[in-house]
C-alpha cells in the first residue's frame, strides 16, 4: 500500500478570481476522482461538512474553525449564494476537514484551537507584536485537527494570516507538537494544510527536519511526513484544477504518495 495524501484550501469554493456562484461540489470531486487515502481541506464553508462524504464517497472529518455569524449555517448558505464572491466567508463560517478512503480504520479523532487567548498573550509578548496586529490575529479562530488510522496519522491545519510571518509559524509548532502528541511513538505523521507561512521564514520548517519530517516544498501548502519514506511532494499545475476555463481556487492541491 502506497498512501497518497493531499491537500487542499478550497477557498470557501470560489475560482480564482471568485465569482457569484461557488463550485465546492466540482472541487472536491474534482480532489477524489482519484481516489486518494486522505484529501484535507482547509476554508471548507460549515454548511458543507454535512455534505463532504456524499460528494467524495470518503469518510469525513471536519473541525469548525469559524462558526457561522447566523445561527443556521443553512441560512448562510442560502445569503451566500447570492453572491459568493463578495460573501465569502462571512456569514457561513469555515472548517477544515480531512477525507479518509472507507478502505481505512480510523483508531481515534481530536482536534485543537491554534490561536487560543492564553496562546496569543504569551505569543505576543515573545514578539513584541504591536497592538494592531494582536488585534488581527484574534479576529479569526483558526484550529488544527488529528485523524489517527490504522495506516497513518494526518494533521491537519489553517494557520492564521496576518502581515507577520512569525505568528503563523509559532501555530505550525504548536500543531506539531499536537500532532506529535497525538500519534503513538511507531506511527508515519503527516503534517498537512495551509500552513500561511514560506520555508524561507520558518524556523519551525527548520525544526521539523530535525524531528524527522519530510522536507517542505515552496509556498505555503505543505504535506510533510514523518516515519516512512515519500515521494517528492508536488502541487498541481494550473490546468489540472481548471474548469469550464475557471481557476478551481486560489490555491492548487499539494499531494504526496508515501511508500
Amino acid at each position: 500500500m502506497s498512501p497518497l495524501v493531499r491537500t487542499w484550501n478550497v477557498f470557501h469554493g470560489n475560482a480564482s478570481p471568485p465569482e457569484r456562484r461557488a463550485y465546492l461540489e466540482e472541487m472536491v470531486r474534482l480532489a477524489t476522482e482519484d481516489e486518494p487515502d486522505v484529501l484535507c481541506l482547509q476554508e471548507v464553508p460549515v454548511w458543507a461538512l454535512s455534505r463532504l462524504e456524499d460528494w467524495s464517497g470518503m469518510r469525513s472529518f471536519g473541525a469548525v474553525a469559524a462558526r457561522p455569524l447566523l445561527v443556521s449555517a443553512e441560512l448562510g448558505r442560502l445569503i451566500t449564494d447570492l453572491n459568493h464572491g463578495l460573501f465569502r466567508s462571512a456569514v457561513t463560517g469555515q472548517a477544515n476537514a480531512i477525507l479518509v478512503t472507507r478502505g481505512l480504520r480510523v483508531l481515534g479523532t481530536d482536534s485543537i484551537v491554534l490561536n487560543p487567548p492564553a496562546f496569543r498573550r504569551r505569543i505576543s509578548k515573545e514578539l513584541d507584536l504591536p497592538g494592531s496586529l494582536q488585534l488581527k490575529w484574534a479576529k479569526e479562530r483558526r484550529v488544527c485537527q488529528a485523524v489517527r488510522t490504522e495506516a497513518l496519522t494526518v494533521a491537519n491545519l489553517h494557520g492564521s494570516s496576518v502581515p507577520d510571518w512569525r505568528v503563523p509559524d509559532s501555530e505550525l509548532l504548536r500543531a506539531a507538537t499536537f500532532a506529535t502528541a497525538f500519534a503513538e511513538p511507531a506511527d508515519v505523521l503527516v503534517l498537512g494544510g495551509d500552513f500561511n507561512v514560506i520555508r524561507e521564514r520558518s524556523q519551525t520548517m527548520t525544526k521539523l527536519v530535525e524531528w524527522g519530517f519530510t522536507k517542505p516544498i515552496s509556498w505555503i501548502d505543505q504535506v510533510l511526513v514523518r516515519g516512512a519514506r515519500t515521494r517528492p511532494a508536488h502541487r498541481w499545475p494550473d490546468e489540472r484544477r481548471r474548469l469550464d476555463g475557471k481557476l478551481l481556487s486560489d490555491h492548487a492541491p499539494v499531494e504526496v504518495t508515501i511508500e
